[in-house]
């Protein structure tokens, strides 16, 4: 736990210290962006190398290793076809029964995603860093492999989305899909909620939500059809996270007051509050869905660029009470971030103790 909260500590501090903001830039600004560069190739490097470091860190880990022997042996994997030809090509580069380099390739690429993602979203990148850090979602890539490649690269192709360059924004979607099929499902969310909702758009949201009451049971054989390991499985128990529905609402609460001035002018601040009523919802009524914030994920992630952009869009006359909630909301994340360390050696993530194999 303690190396965890030093690398985030390291890291955060590091990210804070990064200004220059993406867009029109200045001659003064240059001296700046080099230190800002430089910052970030630190932060990229020491997640990466972490990330990219470990060795039986995650409680998938050991399957990932043995599906890669699988595919060496070209035998039959539940794992997606784009993964299983990246995992081919390494072997064929650096050995069949060499598993780490595979590793490190997924992890330096995951990384560098997120990190342009936060980099390019967030109007005061260093918050929004420690919001990605606190929020746990960098420590949980050191499990799950696939998913959190896709769900990087999700992440990354909203930039296309916002601009409406649709064509582009699906091509990633379709190239994350080879690696995790799960993140199919942002195409129609991603484009639905890309403009603001009207009523009608809420009397859909309604019906959706009534849907997923009453036909439960045909969403399910739906879900079972595509993943049929997860039926009866150990997670699949019905189960939601109240910790995520009170963080979503809080956070829903505090966007509708700066709402007017902060979020309906801007088309990327009315994506991530739509979004976040998604996950809301999502975690409401869809339970039933196996590891639900697997999908859930896809749509609160960008809970961090809206906190940072509101945030940063407070006017330099209200400095007192933009500092406020920057120290509450950071309090309350570090409390997030805290219990999401107590769990860290739950089966569902064991990323505690953290080994590697560079020290041999």
């Amino acid at each position: 736990m303690f190396f965890y909260t030093l690398l985030t500590a390291i890291t955060v501090t590091l990210a804070f210290a990064v200004k220059t903001q993406y867009g029109r830039q200045t001659m003064i600004q240059t001296r700046q962006m080099a230190a800002d560069r430089t910052m970030l190739t630190v932060i990229f490097m020491i997640l990466a190398l972490v990330s990219a470091g470990r060795y039986y860190v995650g409680n998938d880990y050991g399957e990932y290793v043995e599906i890669f022997h699988k595919i060496s042996l070209q035998r039959s994997v539940s794992s997606e076809s784009g993964f299983n030809s990246i995992v081919r090509l390494i072997q064929m580069l650096c050995g069949e029964d060499r598993f780490i380099p595979i590793f490190a390739v997924f992890s330096f690429a995951t990384v560098a995603f997120f990190l342009k993602a936060v980099r390019e979203q967030s109007d005061w990148f260093g918050y929004g860093f420690f919001l990605f850090m606190a929020s746990g979602y960098y420590l949980s890539s050191l499990n799950t492999l696939r998913y959190y490649f896709a769900l990087a690269i999700a992440v990354y192709s909203v930039k296309h989305l916002l601009k409406g360059e649709h064509l582009s924004f699906i091509f990633w979607i379709l190239f994350a899909s080879l690696f995790h099929k799960t993140v199919l499902v942002v195409i129609p969310v991603y484009l639905f909620a890309s403009r603001p909702w009207k009523k009608w758009d809420w009397s859909l949201i309604g019906l959706g939500c009534l849907s997923l009451v009453l036909f439960r049971g045909l969403f399910r054989k739906l879900i079972f059809a595509i993943y049929p390991y997860y039926e009866n499985s150990v997670f699949d128990t019905g189960e939601t996270s109240y910790l995520n529905i009170v963080k979503g609402i809080s956070i829903l609460l505090f966007s509708i007051y700066f709402y007017k001035k902060s979020v309906a002018l801007r088309k990327d601040n009315i994506f991530y509050f739509q979004l976040n009523i998604a996950a809301v919802l999502l975690y409401l009524f869809a339970s039933f869905i196996p590891e639900v914030s697997r999908i859930a994920y896809y749509f609160n992630f960008y809970q961090i660029f809206l906190i940072a952009n509101i945030l940063a869009s407070i006017e330099p006359e209200r400095k007192k009470l933009k500092t406020g909630l920057a120290l509450t909301i950071g309090a309350a994340y570090c409390v997030y971030f805290a219990i999401f360390m107590i769990r860290a050696a739950d089966i569902s993530l064991r990323i505690v103790p953290y080994t590697t194999w560079i020290f041999g």
